[in-house]
This record gives C-alpha cells, structure tokens and sequence, in this order.
C-alpha cells in the first residue's frame, strides 16, 4: 500500500470524534495500519469501519487513558494485531473551563489525569515497542493553552504545559534511539470539544472566530495535516517541537 505511512503501524487516542477521528483517517489515507482509541466505544467502532470501508486498515480498542491497563492492552492490541508500533498519536483529551474559585481538586485531577498523565502513560508503554521496531515516532497533543495564559482555564494550561515540557525532555532522551517526540498545539479548531468549552463559557463560536488573524476557526483536517507531517520522514530531523497550528494566534 503506498503512501507517506506505507507498512507502518500508527494508535491514535481520543479517535472517535474531532482531530483524533481525522487524524486517524488521514494516517489511514497515507498507508498506516491504525488503532482507533477511545472512550466511546460505538463512535470509535463506527470511525473504524468507515475508514475500513475504504479499504484502508483499522480498528477500535476501548481505553480509558488515565488507566495504565487500559493504556498497556491498547498498545499490545496494536502489535497482536499489526506485529509491531511505529507510531503513537497521544491525542485524547478533556476540557476544563472554570472560573478558579469554582475549580475544585477532583476537577483539576481529573483534567490532569486525561491531558497529562495520559500522554506519560502512553509513552511508557509505547516505548519498549518503538524501540523493538527500531525507532519511530511519538506525537502528543498540547494546545495554543499550554503557550499563553488563558482566564478560568488554569487546570487546562497547566496540563498542556506540562505536554510540552514531557515532550521536549523525552525528546532529548530518545533521539540517539531513533525515536522522534513532538507535539501539536492547535488554537481554536471546531471540534465536539471546543463547542462545549464556549457552551460552559457562555461565548459565541462566531465571535471567537472573528478574534484570530485568519479569521476563522481550524478544521479537524487541517489539525490532522500538520499531525501526519510531523509522523512522517518528512519531519524525519524534526524532534522536540511544540509546532502552533492556530492561524496566527500565538504570533
């Protein structure tokens, strides 16, 4: 099968909807093997026939990210499956809006715990097959919050802060393995989590388009197109990037 991920072997977190649902399509596009994760097991399933339908390869596991046997299952699912892992888009991801005074431990647990100790579980496993495979990539999603301060927003940003620093550490450590670790921070795209994000916040999906320099809110697409970019050998000197993909917003 050709493409830019011909032969290769790729899981993507938090597939069943948004980034991660395109994401694991375009991966699928370009000739990848992919393991569709998620919490929503009929979603998940249904954006893994799809992408069958088309004749491409994958398929859905159920995982809950913050849970280290779920994590450790879905990645042996992966190799049991496909023979091996190449590829591990740490994308899965949960809001958290809330005015400082109202964020209570269990809720900033609970935001840590998905964007933050969900990508270092991720790796941990991953990683021994990476290595087993001679090298390969490590993609994790952070965010335009984890690049600038944003009001009611502090557990989220906390988190994706951390994202990025995991990833430049893990960087340095696994380059002289052959194993590439980046990461994404997209501004506001129009996903199923973002529209809740503005519903908790009472704000308009119109007025925090006309905000950005492009003047618009990203597609999933577009998300997913720099995502294959830095999987692929053409970001094959690429490691340790925290990449903006949000129109201007953080320039």
């Amino acid at each position: 099968m050709s493409g830019r991920l011909a032969g290769r072997v790729a899981i993507v977190t938090g597939a069943a909807s948004g980034i991660g649902r395109a994401a694991a399509e375009r991966f699928a596009a370009e000739g990848a093997a992919v393991v569709l994760a998620d919490l929503q097991a009929e979603a998940g399933e249904e954006a893994a026939a799809a992408i069958r339908a088309r004749g491409r390869q994958a398929a859905f596991v159920r995982a809950d990210v913050t849970r280290e046997p779920d994590v450790q299952a879905m990645i042996d699912a992966a190799v049991e499956r496909y023979g091996k892992l190449d590829i591990l888009f740490n994308n899965a991801g949960v809001e958290g809006f809330s005015p400082f005074d109202r964020l209570e431990p269990a809720d900033w647990d609970r935001v840590l715990a998905v964007n933050l100790r969900g990508v270092y579980l991720g790796c941990r496993h991953a990683v021994p097959h990476l290595r087993r495979s001679g090298g390969g990539t490590i993609l994790s999603m952070a965010s335009q919050s984890g690049l600038q301060g944003q009001p009611m927003n502090e557990a989220y940003c906390a988190a994706k802060a951390g994202v990025i620093l995991l990833t430049r550490s893990l960087a340095r450590e696994l380059a002289p393995e052959g194993i590439r670790v980046n990461c994404l921070c997209p501004g506001g795209t129009d996903t199923p989590m973002l529209r809740r994000y503005l519903e908790a916040a009472a704000a308009d999906l119109g007025a925090l388009a006309r905000q950005l320099p492009m003047g618009r809110l990203a597609r999933p697409e577009e998300i997913a197109a720099a995502a294959l970019f830095l999987v692929s050998d053409d970001a094959s000197y690429v490691t340790g990037v925290a990449l903006p993909v949000d129109g201007g917003a953080t320039a």
